[in-house]
């Protein structure tokens, strides 16, 4: 699981690192050009139910840290779907089912996607 952290908590947020890399391309491109969004996930693992929303804008310090020493195979489709989301009012929701996480270590990269 990659980390995210945002300002100033010294507690990250794991999100796999997968989606955390997709999330990594949309987030620098919003942000370099000064917009803000919504960034919201559903607490995994041992955290208490829940979920977090986090305003992410410029100004607030963001570091990503990932598990794997290799970038991620980024899949084109989904970085339009999360930049779309991210322009939107609900802004971006990320859902990652266990499954999912396990299934995409060793999945073949689809054929348009492209290195992160």
């Amino acid at each position: 699981m990659a980390h995210l952290y945002y300002g100033a908590d010294a507690r990250p947020a794991e999100i796999p690192d997968h989606v955390l890399a997709h999330v990594k391309v949309v987030a620098a491109t919003k942000l370099r050009r000064g917009e803000s969004f919504l960034l919201t996930w559903r607490h995994g693992g041992e955290e208490a139910e829940g979920r977090t929303s986090l305003w992410m804008q410029p100004s607030i310090p963001l570091r990503f840290v990932f598990d794997t020493p290799e970038p991620e195979t980024l899949d084109a489709e989904y970085l339009r779907t999360l930049a779309n989301e991210a322009a939107s009012s609900r802004g971006i929701v990320l859902d990652w089912p266990d499954d999912v996480v396990e299934a995409h270590s060793g999945e073949a990269p689809p054929l348009e996607a492209i290195a992160a």
